[in-house]
């Protein structure tokens, strides 16, 4: 397992989550083995915006030895009265759930408590008349909640509340169809997502990824929208890349699917390689650096996808992306202008341009 710092919160976050879209459908049995082979395999990040209510208690009976050991995403506004998920922004409802959630989780604390699907401005003002809002952070202030977040598929309303409230977590949907239009969430334009992005790793909040593989649409060729298929492993990759990423929330329902997605540790860089989202791109994303580093191997050993990262970061106002630059072992101005990277790219990124205009920028 691999782990990434919450430099907000100081939290080592697994970087493959666990999401609960599914499991509690399951058998008990069944759900509760799932979990346990999850813990067992490292990942130690579990989001709880679960499709059933079951859900809580399969949790508290299998992870309630290591709670210590596991952080918890809660969400401030899901609603299981019914047994299924429903959304609400009363106070008085959210208190309510919050209260079965705990005592089901078998907890008295939360560690990432989350301000929940807040998709168009209008929910956000609802969620603070109802009282909702108000509720999470008497709870922050009690110490119940040690973290703030965010739940969102829109780029405009995250900007929004980023601007308002103190956020330590974002989740938000990721994947390359909905990053380039295509499916139901693809809310946002190319700059407006990457704005997203780049904010996040400017300010510190961590992204948790929620449907990293559009619900399944990705990993099937005749459900994806660009008539290509993608495998899970090149999708957590491509999710894992963009700035301010910490952990990728895929769903797991049995312990078989925990064991093939932990296989994303053991196999090679290739069968990671998302290079092919370059053959259905949309225009307005040509010519724009997305870090895949299907450019690599540089000759000169410069690592231009992250070299790229850190100089979009700092021309967004992050402060600390200079040194994280000039920590690298190469630098732009390595480049020898051989075009190797150029004639590789599968966005037409004019990558040795591109050095030359980095070296200009960081003074080097």
């Amino acid at each position: 397992m691999e782990y990434r710092i919450n430099r907000k919160t100081g939290d080592k976050i697994s970087t493959l989550g666990f999401g609960t879209s599914y499991i509690g459908g399951k058998d008990e049995a069944i759900a509760i083995a799932t979990l346990q082979k999850a813990y067992e395999g490292g990942i130690n990040f579990y989001d709880l915006a679960t499709a059933h209510a079951a859900t809580f208690p399969y949790f508290g009976k299998a992870l309630n030895d290591v709670r210590n050991n596991v952080m918890y995403q809660v969400h401030f506004g899901a609603n299981y009265e019914t047994g299924e998920y429903g959304w609400t922004t009363s106070g008085d409802k959210v208190k309510e759930q919050i209260s079965f959630m705990l005592k089901n989780l078998q907890t008295d604390y939360i560690d990432y408590g989350f301000i929940h699907c807040i998709d168009e401005e209008s929910d956000w003002e609802d969620y603070k008349k109802g009282g909702a809002l108000d509720y999470l952070m008497s709870l922050k202030n009690q110490g119940v909640v040690k973290h703030i977040g965010l739940s969102s598929h829109t780029p405009a309303t995250i900007m929004k509340v980023l601007d308002e409230a103190d956020i330590d977590m974002l989740m938000f949907s990721i994947n390359p169809g909905y990053d380039y239009q295509q499916g139901e969430y693809a809310r946002g334009s190319v700059d407006e997502r990457v704005k997203v992005y780049n904010r996040c790793e400017k300010d510190g909040i961590g992204i948790s990824v929620m449907k990293p593989f559009a619900g399944g649409q990705l990993l099937d060729s005749k459900l994806s929208p660009f008539g290509k298929a993608l495998t899970q492993y090149q999708c957590m990759q491509y999710a894992l890349d963009k700035p301010g990423v910490l952990t990728v929330l895929a769903g797991m329902s049995t312990p078989e699917e925990v064991e093939n997605l932990l296989e994303f540790y053991n196999i090679s860089e290739k069968e990671k390689d998302y290079s092919i989202i370059g053959t259905f791109k949309p225009s307005e994303a040509v010519g724009k650096c997305v870090y895949c580093n299907h450019c690599k191997p540089c000759p000169m050993g410069i690592d231009i996808g992250t070299v790229n990262k850190y100089y979009d970061l700092a021309k967004n106002g992050d402060t600390m992306a200079k040194d994280h630059y000039l920590g690298l072992e190469k630098h732009a101005e390595d480049c020898i202008g051989c075009n190797h990277c150029n004639s590789r790219c599968p966005f037409e990124v004019n990558q040795t341009g591109r050095m030359q205009e980095i070296k200009g920028y960081f003074g080097k």
